[in-house]
């Protein structure tokens, strides 16, 4: 049998981070054949005590407790990896509750598909009702990405799905390859930042791995309600956008037509968004004006890194076990 090792970032949500263990706790799984490492990054709350209840609950996996001070989503995952002994590892987080199958549909997307890594599905776990400008297209903004009920390939050429951090498994030998997330990608106290699960993705793909998407491994993800701010979304749109433009010089798809440093296909999208978003302010769809003009804020951040963003920094290098050059600044083996 697969075994599994879960991998947790969490800081200061021990309420949250209690419900993700226990729905982990009932997983259909067999215990001893998962563990579950938590790294607290850094939390003043009683995170550590939550931990070890659930590594002291009956029938539980192995719940594993790891310190890690310094700041970053992105330094507390790496340091997890080293301690990781499944053979696929499954990233989650800690505002998240996985279905009690998930585990096993994991499981039955490798083994079916023979795939490197599988993106599962995400389902918005929402705190109250969502204001009526928020609709799928922005989505992306809370983590809840809608990729639809069919099992998809992950390849080099598709746009529609990209795995997230709330739903991901790879295979231990992925990482052993090509090393963990980049430290200087992802959130920080205070910042928007985005882009480490983005820039993980692309390094898998291309390293020669392969994807599939998996619409039966389930979880679903608190959106709580502090985050129902258009002000926020335009901020996470506008910080996306750069994140993306960054990563594109980084790993540019060949064959893509480009003008004025942004795709044409970019470009030919924001006309139509403009469109769309005048339109829909004249019928007064609140949800389809906002995710029009969302985009362009979108845009607007691309274009902004793409014109006067500075290129990756020297040193920030780190070459992989085949030898591939990949930009990864923290190597967990």
């Amino acid at each position: 049998m697969h075994t599994f090792s879960v991998v947790i970032a969490s800081r200061n949500r021990q309420a949250l981070l209690a419900e993700t263990l226990q729905a982990l706790a009932a997983q259909d799984w067999p215990a001893d054949a998962f563990e579950v490492i938590v790294a607290d990054n850094g939390s003043t709350d009683d995170t550590s005590r939550v931990v070890a209840e659930a590594a002291r609950r009956r029938g539980a996996p192995l719940v594993r407790y790891l310190l890690v001070p310094e700041p970053g989503k992105s330094t507390a995952v790496n340091k997890a990896l080293p301690l990781a002994n499944g053979d696929f590892i499954a990233f989650t987080d800690d505002d998240v509750r996985p279905e009690r199958d998930w585990l096993t549909q994991l499981a039955a997307a490798f083994d079916e598909t023979r795939a490197d890594f599988v993106a599962g599905r995400v389902r918005p776990a929402w705190e109250a009702t969502p204001p009526d400008w928020v609709s799928p297209s922005v989505y992306g903004v809370i983590a809840v990405p809608e990729n639809g009920d069919t099992r998809l390939d992950i390849t080099v050429g598709q746009n529609q799905v990209v795995p997230i951090g709330a739903n991901m498994a790879v295979r231990r030998s992925v990482i052993r390859r090509i090393g963990g997330l980049r430290v200087d990608l992802g959130k920080l106290d205070g910042s928007l930042r985005t882009g480490e699960d983005h820039e993980f993705f692309l390094r898998m793909l291309d390293s020669g791995f392969r994807g599939i998407y998996e619409p039966t491994a389930v979880v679903h993800h608190r959106v709580g309600t502090e985050r129902m701010d258009r002000g926020y979304f335009r901020r996470w749109l506008h910080q996306n956008g750069r994140d993306v433009a960054r990563l594109n010089r980084v790993y540019p798809r060949p064959n893509v037509p480009r003008l004025l440093r942004a795709p044409r296909y970019l470009w030919r999208q924001a006309v139509f968004d403009s469109v769309a978003g005048v339109g829909a302010a004249v019928c007064r769809d609140r949800a389809r004006r906002f995710g029009s003009f969302g985009r362009l804020v979108w845009f607007a951040g691309y274009l902004r890194e793409a014109w006067f963003g500075r290129p990756p920094a020297v040193g920030s290098y780190a070459t992989s076990e085949s030898g591939n050059r990949s930009p990864f600044a923290s190597q967990a083996s």
